[in-house]
């Protein structure tokens, strides 16, 4: 399974980026393997409409079924809940490791649209 954390960097030190459209990109994480890749999202963050949708096509386009977050606005949720993409929210300034740990072990509450 592919995870998605927003992020300020392509490091498991980086901090997650509480934002989600407009986050510099975005730490996929494959659970089963742990290979890492990243996602640059610059397009979307001076975008003046629609860095939410955007980035949420490129996480469905990516393959990813979870992506953990600070927060996910309503147009932006659809289209992940659409593509059957899973969003942990509310995650706060933590390390992707520590989010990633905290997914690991069931400790993220799901977020519903």
């Amino acid at each position: 399974m592919k995870v998605a954390f927003t992020a300020y960097g392509n490091s498991w030190n980086e901090q997650i980026d509480i934002r989600f459209g407009r986050a510099k990109g975005f730490f996929i994480v494959d659970s089963e393997t742990e290979e890492t890749e990243y996602l640059d999202n610059r397009v979307n963050l001076e975008a003046q409409h629609g860095a939410g949708t955007s980035s949420a096509q490129m996480i469905a386009n990516a393959g990813v079924s979870a992506l953990v977050t600070g927060k996910v606005g309503p147009k932006a949720g659809s289209v992940l809940k659409t593509a059957g993409v899973k969003v942990y929210g509310g995650i706060g300034y933590a390390s992707i490791k520590e989010a990633y740990d905290k997914f690991k072990k069931g400790l993220l509450i799901e977020q519903d649209y």
